[in-house]
Order: structure tokens, then sequence, then C-alpha cells
């Protein structure tokens, strides 16, 4: 489980990104962030796997105080959480296979893993990442001869090869067109409903966002404005969020 309490960030420039976050999201939800550019989404997000360290409160990950864990400790917590962007992180001159193998990076010491050094069962589980997400195929060709969605599959399949409790997703599809963005979220609904596996998404499309996650949290400059089931959402929660009526071209992110 994560607990936010009371959880604050300001950055050097003095913008307040959290406003005092108080959240608990248990194992196994499949959550949607939503909220307008710079309402703080990306910050909440991506303090969970202390990417942005907060400046206040305290964060908990199963009882774990995070803020203060470092080294060692860090890197433990990190691999028990995959990330996924939205522009897919890959290294395009290497292939498909070696790319999510990358994933047990943090199982090793840093010596093996420059040299590739994976043992056969890591090799075997980044083989049937690739077979779980559809591209197993692709294994052996270069990840810049891939389509868009193709890539955010292959980085699907890496956060599956660190066999991780959460993904987190910063704006997963953003830069995917209609049909492949829903067959990649498609694809974490699967992971979600079949591995059990929690996903947390900031999403910008609020129509994937209702579609997808069973659960919404609305955040409004810095503070959480709404907190609930996706089939609650009014048109006055949106409001809300938004400031705004939104009208149908852009509740489908157009």
């Amino acid at each position: 489980m994560i607990k936010f309490i009371d959880v604050k960030k300001t950055y050097l420039n003095g913008v307040q990104a959290l406003k005092g976050i108080n959240l608990e999201i248990k194992d196994g939800e499949f959550v949607a962030i939503i909220g307008l550019s710079g309402a703080g989404k990306s910050t909440l997000l991506r303090s969970i796997n202390k990417m942005i360290s907060i400046t206040s409160g305290k964060l908990y990950i199963d009882d774990i105080e995070i803020s203060s864990i470092k080294g060692k400790e860090l890197r433990m917590l990190r691999r028990s959480i995959g990330m996924i962007f939205q522009s897919f992180n890959l290294v395009k001159r290497m292939s498909v296979y070696n790319n999510v193998l990358t994933g047990r990076v943090a199982y090793h010491s840093t010596f093996k893993t420059i040299f590739g050094l994976f043992p056969m069962e890591d090799k075997l589980m980044a083989l049937d990442a690739l077979d779980t997400m559809g591209i197993l195929e692709k294994a052996f060709i270069r990840a810049d001869q891939l389509s868009g969605g193709q890539q955010q599959r292959v980085a699907l399949a890496r956060a599956l090869a660190q066999k991780p409790k959460l993904i987190l997703a910063d704006e997963p599809v953003a830069s995917l067109d209609p049909i492949t963005t829903v067959q990649v979220m498609d694809d974490f609904a699967k992971i979600n409903r079949d591995l059990k596996i929690t996903i947390i998404a900031n999403m910008h499309h609020v129509d994937l966002a209702l579609k997808y996650a069973t659960r919404i949290i609305g955040i409004n400059d810095g503070q959480v404005v709404y907190d609930g089931l996706s089939k609650d959402i009014t048109d006055e929660i949106l409001v809300a969020i938004y400031g705004r009526n939104l009208k149908h071209d852009e509740l489908l992110g157009e």
C-alpha cells in the first residue's frame, strides 16, 4: 500500500507543486491521476519512486517511509516499481530483447550488467515478458525499427521483467495515435487484471481515464480535489478539477 501524509513539494524556483497531499492507494488498484498541465500530476507520480524528493510530509510504501532512504535501500525500492514514460525511454540502437533485459539490472552488480553477464533465468524472464506483451517475434530487431505502440509495449515488457508490484505510467499514450492508444491501454488493463500489478497513471485523455481506471484522483493546483470511483465522475467534478466545463474535443484529448 502507498500512503501520502501531508506531502508537500516546493521546487527551488518557489513553485509549490504539491500542497499537503493525503492519499492511500491499495495493492491491485488501477488509478488514473487527471488534471491540467502543471497541476502536480507528474510530481505526485514521480515522488512515489523518489525520482522527485518531497519537501515535507511522509510517504510510505508497504510501511517503509521512503523520504530518507538512499543507496542500496533506494535501489531495492525501485526494482519493485516499473516506470513507463511518454517517450518510451528505450535505447534505440539496442535490440528489443536487450532493452527488456535492462529491467533486470537492479538485481545484479554493476560489473555484471556492464558486460551483459545476466543469468539464464533473467534471459528467460525477458523473453517471457515479450511474449506476455505479444511482441516476442520482435525480440532481436533494433528498437528504432518499431512503431510507437510497439516501443511502448517493449517498455511495458521491460517493466514486467523487473517483477514489479507497482507500475507508474507518466502520460503513457500521449504520443500515440488513437488506435494504438487503445491497444496499449488494453495492455495496462490486462497487466492489472491478470498479474494483479498496481497501476498508477497520469492521464491527459479524460475519456481513457474514465474507461480504464477504477479510481480517479483529480489534481488542481497541487491539491487533491477528487478521489473516487470513475463511475461517480460528474460534470461538476470535472469543473472542480479543470476549472471549467470540458468541451467534447477536450474530453477526448484532441
